[in-house]
Order: C-alpha cells, then sequence, then structure tokens
C-alpha cells in the first residue's frame, strides 16, 4: 500500500513540476514577445544613402551630431540627418539610420524594413504612385557640376552644353532633364554621387545634373570642380526640385510628420544646410 502510495505521490508531483515549467515558458516567451513589439514601436528607422552630402553622408565618428548607422561601426550626418532627429525627437521615439541604396529605398519602405526616407528624396509624381510624400522639408534648383578652368565653366545657359558628356545619378529626375539640352552626350546614369565626382575628375564626363546644395557641397570639397547656375536652366515642376519625407501609403505617420516639419522654421531650415555644408567631410 505505501509502495503504491508513494507511486501515486511521485507521479502527481512530477506532473505539477513539469505543468509548472510549462507555465514559466509560456510566460517567457510572453514577455519576451511582449518587450520586442514595445522596441520596435520605440523606434524611428529612417533610410538614406549617407552618400549625398550636403544632406546625407557617411563619417566615422559622432562628431558635428552624427548618428549611428545601424548594424555598422560608422555614422551618418548632414542636412537629412538633423531633419530625421527633429521628427524623431517630435515623435518621442529613437532615431535608427539604416543605410540603405537609392534604388532600395522605396522597397525597404513598402516592406516595413524602414519607417520613412529621409534623403533628398523628391515627390515625383512617379514615386507617388507607390508611397506617400510629407510636406516638403527643403526646395532646391538644379545646377550643373564642371571641372574649374574647363570650356563649360562659364556657360549661363544649359544649351551651352551642346555636345558635353553629361550625367546625372541614376532612377532621379536629373538624369531625365538631360534630354532637354539640344546634342548633348547623355552618359549611362551612375549609382552614386561619389561615382559621379570621380568620373568628372577623370575626364569620363564633363558635367552632371545636382542640386544646389550638392554643387556648393562638391566644389567647396574639390578645388578642382566648380558648380554651374543657370539664366537659362531646366524646366522643372514644382515637386522635381522640392524635397520631403517618403512615407508609406495611408500612414498614419503622415499627419504628425508634417505637424513637426511646420514648427521648423525657413530661417532654421537654412541655418540646418549651411551648417551641413560647412561640417561635411572633405572625401565627399
Amino acid at each position: 500500500m505505501k509502495k503504491k502510495l508513494s507511486l501515486f505521490l511521485a507521479i502527481s508531483l512530477s506532473a505539477i513540476i513539469l505543468l509548472a515549467g510549462c507555465g514559466t515558458s509560456g510566460d517567457s516567451d510572453k514577455k519576451t514577445e511582449g518587450s520586442g513589439s514595445s522596441s520596435e514601436k520605440d523606434t524611428f528607422k529612417v533610410g538614406l544613402e549617407a552618400g549625398y552630402a550636403p544632406f546625407n553622408w557617411t563619417q566615422m565618428d559622432d562628431s558635428n551630431g552624427g548618428v549611428k548607422i545601424d548594424g555598422n561601426a560608422e555614422y551618418a550626418g548632414g542636412y537629412d540627418v538633423e531633419i530625421a532627429k527633429k521628427i524623431a525627437e517630435g515623435l518621442g521615439k529613437e532615431l535608427v539610420i539604416v543605410k540603405t541604396e537609392w534604388d532600395g529605398l522605396v522597397p525597404s519602405l513598402t516592406s516595413g524594413k524602414i519607417d520613412a526616407i529621409i534623403a533628398g528624396m523628391s515627390p515625383t509624381a512617379e514615386r507617388k504612385e507607390t508611397i506617400d510624400f510629407s510636406v516638403n522639408y527643403y526646395k532646391s534648383d538644379l545646377i550643373m557640376v564642371v571641372k574649374k578652368g574647363g570650356k563649360y565653366e562659364g556657360a549661363t545657359s544649359i544649351q551651352d552644353f551642346k555636345g558635353a558628356k553629361v550625367t546625372a545619378q541614376l532612377n532621379t529626375f536629373h538624369y531625365s532633364v538631360i534630354d532637354q539640352i539640344d546634342g548633348v552626350e547623355k552618359k549611362p546614369a551612375m549609382d552614386n554621387f561619389p561615382a559621379m565626382r570621380v568620373a568628372l575628375e577623370s575626364g569620363v564626363i564633363d558635367g552632371y545634373v545636382s542640386e544646389r546644395p550638392e554643387g556648393v557641397s562638391a566644389s567647396a570639397a574639390n578645388d578642382n570642380f566648380a558648380m554651374v547656375e543657370f539664366s537659362e536652366g531646366f524646366k522643372t515642376s514644382e515637386d522635381d526640385t522640392a524635397i520631403a519625407v517618403g512615407i508609406a501609403k495611408d500612414s498614419e505617420l503622415t499627419a504628425k510628420i508634417n505637424e513637426i516639419l511646420a514648427g521648423i522654421s525657413e530661417e532654421e531650415r537654412i541655418s540646418i544646410m549651411d551648417a551641413a555644408i560647412k561640417n561635411q567631410p572633405a572625401a565627399e
């Protein structure tokens, strides 16, 4: 009898321990899942190239307000980063910079890998078919970057580039406006601005189309470069020359971001851009 009772007690005790163990594991899993979700909600993931000074660039430390790049030993700085910091602060979230190739920005946004694109991106009609945009946070005119002392430095009209070898960044409206130049030798589009600067330096191209802040940046970073502004320039739409935050379709973030951007005065935006031009790495 005692043996049977002891066996019964042993089996009962084992069952209790097993159930307790399962309960603990389940609670632990729930806590882990919950904490992960909470962490996701507390971050604002921003995608940018970190290669389009003075809007955004890569640097090796946190000087001049640089922000650590996610999963990388490097940091990102520039006008876009400063705007992203203000938006993240307004949202009450931690800013996370996700360094992303230009062509990968929109897919990263639509797939949910990032919460917003703050990368000197224009809210073109084509892009609006896929994603939404905030109100503008910058507006800039198109220019041409050329070799200093070369035959095109004194150009005043885009038609002065007849016969010139000209390019722009891949998948940007900068590349499409080259067609407005009669007789231009339109070279293949390039992936990024550092590549175009190398091509210009080596003579592969005579110039590349860009926006004024990048032109100022390029000529400041390299004494061999000059920025050409036109009295008779490219024909563009309002959206082409504006820059806005890219946001997923119908996102609740849109209204909040617009409210935050409305609180940044034009004077402050100019000040931020002037500082970005001044602080850009020389290598950019």
